[in-house]
């Protein structure tokens, strides 16, 4: 029986009179060897060996015993799911694994009584194990052929232990509402598997057992889906009557159990006859094929797992091959468009080679000059070395190369579009046999088209280029002058803000103080002086939060407060000419028209946008919103169009003959709107709490409502108060959080340049350790390359970009 105790090895074995005893500590340990097999049967049925469970438990601990554990399942409820098929190498492979534990027993003249479902569990892959069960304590454990005082001792003990586990099993079984109650099948169960002799009264033999084997195998191969058909057929199995079903469907296997459940013991199989039958040695070729077979077809699946992650891999790898192939050929057409063009210009250039040229203007050629001063002569064409010295471009190289592609992209579809729009147009189009007469005409304007498609796929060259130069010209912020006012006992000197007039001459100051102050700023740039005072100072009944100049009346200058008023002055006079107040609560924010400059535009925290006649001195339309209005802003040259931005995270844009609903809504921010500037006619940029600048193409919005913008700057912190905002020839400048001025070109979302105000006093001139000081507000000088700047702490400073 070598091999059927090598089968037992593989599961465990317990009976009812051990359960009680510490099962919980007991574990299962792998693969035991036979001899622990006898010395556990005999300790536990009560041999002659009468080796005590309370030993193994409390020593080394008996490889063999084996508690409930996460995840098992009990055979009876295994066999009494309703969903349950018969898979004939499932069943037969569960059987035997039973056989072969009652062969154990028999081998050691062991009688096991308790070969029935509820003493057995199944775990992952069908594997078997004997355990205690809640109903073993009916009928008794196993007994040996002599009768062991032991063992009904360990029984008697079990009895309250295999109680409380029958509540645990019968209350959660009634909550889950199964059709095969666990309570009334355990009753039902001990009949059932009673063999015809013990009902007479006859002691159990391991005939009695084989008896038991035989209504095992029978559930097994014969599901009953309802609990009255389940007794019907069950009362039926006592006389030795099958269900036609498992007649007709297993006849094999209700041959063997017929011989299994005969009425007389000495005509059952014996152990040893049933594990050498041709029912118990021919399925395990079988089931050792089947599980070849799922074994193979299990390598088969990860096979093609595999191959479905490689297949996946190359295919992702050529959709970027085929992108990156894209990319190559429209670099490949980029550089040749530039090539060509460069070699216009060298032709062109070739014919003045004797003639001596101007110096190159600062401004626009800086950079090269920089350039060609620290790269030998002899490296001067090496256009490569040349990108190399500048550590600025390599250093934003990635992020220059986002903005090329996506200028690119932007171009291939404004060219994709306009080229429809072409086709849709053109008389070559329709179908109506007339091509063959104008081919000489379309051949002759051949030429034509060809050089404006060249035209349309280089327009990209010439913004690219000039935002490069512009973002290479210039590197750092210079201090031209410190402005050092004698304001020395007003402790509030935050400048709200700061404008230039027309001619850049000269700029106001307007603040928390309650003043406008006017300086010359050529006089503070070339006089160093200790104190610089203003040329005119206006006083007001409140605070100020914004200034503009009149761009046509040079002495004319507006101002707006926290009351709600807006106010013109005449600086020449030093007076207040006029006063408006329909605004209901503080003004943020105030423009003049350069185009018409009797029209004036101010936007107040109580949801509203009101124009101004200047000579009237009154207003002459409002546009209402549902949030506070932060900044107003007119077009350069024009005044029928105004933007402003709004607390709903909104910019908008509004021609003015249509006040009613807005031309476009700019959505992209995610907090309050707090300036906006047009870069030029088509093109405003916002700023906004959320810590970003955004650019705006406002030919974008043919549907109203503009969700993309071209660039957002980012580099600076802004979170919660006004930094300033000016424009001025694509350069952007704003200011931060961190007390720094941040200067932006239109070109490329990050930072040219930016430069740190000393924390230093206003009045005592020493530095101070104050990390809550920010730049407060910014301005051009005109068209130039200087702005002045100033902070929370009255700091104001003249700076220059220089290379």
């Amino acid at each position: 029986m070598e091999g059927s105790s090598n089968s037992n090895s593989r599961g465990f074995f317990n009976t009812s009179g051990v359960s009680d005893r510490n099962t919980e500590r007991v574990t299962a340990r792998s693969k035991p060897s036979l001899s622990h097999v006898d010395e556990y049967v005999r300790s536990v049925f009560g041999s002659s060996t009468r080796k005590s469970f309370e030993e193994d438990s409390l020593g080394t601990g008996d490889p063999f015993v084996r508690s409930l554990e996460w995840g098992d399942v009990s055979l009876r409820q295994w066999l009494d799911k309703p969903e349950r098929c018969v898979d004939v190498f499932e069943c037969l492979h569960v059987f035997r694994q039973i056989v072969e534990i009652v062969n154990v027993a028999h081998s050691q003249g062991i009688v096991v009584h308790n070969v029935r479902p509820s003493c057995f569990v199944m775990s992952s892959f069908n594997h078997v194990s004997f355990i205690e069960s809640a109903s073993c304590s009916d009928s008794g454990s196993a007994d040996s052929l002599e009768d062991d005082p032991v063992s009904h001792k360990k029984r008697e003990d079990a009895g309250s232990y295999n109680k409380i586990l029958e509540r645990q099993v019968e209350k959660l079984e009634e909550e889950k509402k199964q059709p095969f109650p666990m309570k009334h099948v355990l009753a039902m169960e001990t009949s059932w598997y009673t063999s015809p002799e013990e009902e007479f009264g006859s002691p159990s033999t391991c005939a009695s057992d084989v008896y038991r084997l035989g209504v095992l195998l029978f559930e097994l191969f014969c599901p009953v889906p309802s609990r009255e058909e389940k007794s019907r057929t069950m009362s039926s199995l006592r006389h030795r009557v099958l269900p036609p079903q498992i007649l007709l469907k297993c006849p094999k296997e209700a041959s063997f159990c017929l011989w299994l459940l005969h009425p007389e013991p000495s005509c059952r199989p014996s152990m040893s006859d049933l594990l050498q039958s041709e029912f118990m040695t021919e399925p395990r070729d079988n089931l050792e094929e089947r599980e070849a077979a799922i074994e193979l077809r299990d390598k088969i699946e990860e096979q093609e797992s595999l191959l479905e992650f490689l297949l996946m891999i190359q295919q992702r790898k050529q959709e970027s091959a085929y992108r990156l192939r894209d990319t190559v050929s429209l670099l490949s057409s980029d550089i040749e468009q530039v090539a060509k063009r460069q070699l216009v210009l060298k032709q062109k250039g070739s014919s003045f080679s004797d003639l001596s040229f101007p110096e190159e203007p600062s401004t626009l050629l800086a950079s090269r000059k920089r350039f060609r001063q620290v790269i030998p002569p002899e490296e001067t064409n090496d256009e490569e070395s040349l990108f190399l010295e500048s550590s600025r471009l390599m250093r934003n190289f990635k992020m220059l190369e986002t903005v090329y592609f996506l200028t690119r992209r932007r171009q291939l579809k404004a060219s994709a579009a306009l080229g429809k729009s072409l086709t849709r147009h053109s008389p070559l189009s329709s179908e109506n046999g007339r091509g063959s007469e104008k081919s000489s005409v379309s051949n002759s304007a051949a030429p034509k088209d060809l050089s404006q498609n060249d035209s349309r796929q280089g327009g990209w060259i010439d913004p690219f280029l000039e935002g490069l130069c512009k973002y290479l010209s210039f590197s750092k912020l210079r201090v031209k002058a410190d402005l050092k006012q004698g304001d020395l006992l007003n402790s509030s000197n935050l400048v709200c803000s700061l404008a230039f007039d027309r001619d850049g001459e000269f700029f106001a100051t307007a603040g928390v103080n309650k003043k406008i102050k006017i300086f010359e700023c050529d006089s503070i740039v070339n006089n160093n002086r200790d104190i610089h005072y203003p040329v005119v100072e206006l006083a007001s009944r409140s605070k100020l939060s914004s200034a503009c100049w009149n761009s046509y009346i040079k002495s004319q200058i507006a101002s707006s407060n926290f009351e709600g008023v807006v106010q013109i002055w005449d600086v020449s006079r030093s007076q207040l000419v006029t006063e408006m107040k329909e605004h209901k609560k503080r003004v943020w924010s105030i423009d003049i028209s350069s185009a018409d400059p009797t029209l004036l535009a101010s936007g107040s925290d109580d949801g509203t946008v009101k124009l101004w006649s200047i000579n009237q001195g009154a207003s002459i339309g409002t546009i209402k919103t549902k949030a506070n209005v932060c900044c107003v802003q007119f077009p350069s040259d024009s005044g029928r169009s105004l933007a402003f931005g709004s607390a709903d995270h909104k910019v908008y844009y509004y021609d003015l003959r249509n006040p009613k609903i807005p031309l476009s809504t700019m959505i992209g921010h995610s907090k309050t709107v707090s300036y906006v500037k047009f870069v030029d006619s088509s093109t405003l940029v916002s700023s906004s709490t959320d810590n970003t600048l955004k650019l705006w193409d406002l030919s974008m919005s043919a549907s109203g409502v503009n969700e993309t913008p071209l660039h957002s700057f980012a580099g600076h912190t802004n979170l919660k108060n006004f930094v300033g905002l000016s424009v001025s020839d694509g350069y952007i400048a704003t200011g931060s959080e961190t007390n720094e001025v941040f200067v932006y070109h239109k070109a490329f979302p990050m930072p040219v340049m930016s430069y740190m105000f000393s924390n230093t006093d206003s009045t005592s001139g020493l530095e101070v350790d104050d990390a809550s000081q920010f730049i407060s507000s910014i301005c051009w000088r005109g068209q130039s390359s200087t702005l002045v700047a100033a902070n929370s702490n009255g700091n104001i400073k003249i700076l220059e970009m220089v290379a």
